[in-house]
């Protein structure tokens, strides 16, 4: 992944949130407050124009990505139930006392700063990029940052999570939290995903969860992003943002054996799937 610039599909993920407060039905499933925060964010950071954001409320913007959805069947709608998962983890997480959540790579998401400011007991940390870390926090600024909201601008695959966090005077080890890692894992090598799940493990504590998406794999070994998965993954390799791990998910058991984490069946949706992305949970 490219890190000299803000991320491209952090911006395009957020315009998919924008235009799905646009299609009907969609306010059933989008976390309250998400649509609007996500437009304000997306201008006060300088992201993204004030007349790209109006486009992307449009119609035709519905239209455009619904024409599209054939390349990825689902996917369009699948943001929209990502985000619902993930936020129902992170206040699962909470309500069974985790004191702190971390969000990997966390884009432009709008969590923390929607959160943060009913939850004062609770920290939230964001880990991202610093392209795309200190755009965001830019906006936020501009938003008004709640001080239970934390910015942490690293590149992971350059230094490791237990580094980062053991700098940072805020963090607590030993405490219990939910980890969001969404839209991420199929962007890092597959020797960095394991040792991502055992860094998370070595810093948190007892009664943590991981919350996380991921994509399958097809029967040649690559990445499964649908029929016209040959184009995805050659569009995703030439704007530099390719895909790099997958995993069936008969085979996520053996895959977390060598970690401290245990799949959480009992906590997860009756939706474990959506688009070409999977849902998990683990516990510790």
């Amino acid at each position: 992944m490219r890190t000299e610039r803000p991320s491209r599909t952090a911006r395009k993920v957020a315009l998919n949130i924008v235009t799905l407060g646009t299609k009907r039905g969609m306010e059933e499933v989008l976390p309250p407050g998400i649509v609007d925060a996500t437009v304000k964010l997306l201008v006060e950071s300088g992201a993204v124009s004030r007349r790209a954001v109006r486009f992307s409320c449009s119609r035709v913007a519905v239209g455009i990505y619904l024409a599209f959805d054939w390349m990825m069947p689902g996917q369009f709608e699948a943001f929209a139930h990502r985000k619902a998962f993930c936020e129902r983890q992170v206040k699962k997480g909470i309500a069974a006392g985790a004191r702190q959540v971390l969000m990997l790579g966390a884009g432009y998401d709008t969590l923390g700063w929607r959160l943060a400011p009913e939850l004062a007991g609770v920290n939230f940390f964001e880990i991202d990029h610093p392209a795309t870390a200190r755009l965001k926090a830019k906006g936020i600024e501009a938003m008004g940052s709640p001080a239970n909201l934390h910015f942490i601008a690293e590149d992971l695959g350059e230094r490791h999570l237990v580094d980062v966090l053991h700098a940072n005077p805020t963090w607590e080890l030993a405490a219990p939290t939910v980890i969001v890692v969404e839209g991420l894992l199929m962007y890092l090598p597959p020797e960095t995903v394991e040792t991502l799940f055992e860094q998370c493990a070595a810093v948190s504590g007892a009664g943590s969860r991981v919350a996380f998406t991921y994509v399958g794999t097809r029967a040649n070994g690559r990445p499964d992003a649908g029929p016209w998965t040959w184009l995805v993954l050659w569009l995703l390799k030439v704007s530099g943002e390719p895909w790099l791990w997958s995993m069936q998910p008969e085979e996520l058991g053996l895959f977390l054996k060598k970690t401290t984490w245990t799949i959480a069946h009992d906590e997860m949706d009756s939706l474990d799937r959506c688009g070409v992305e999977f849902f998990g949970v683990v516990t510790k």
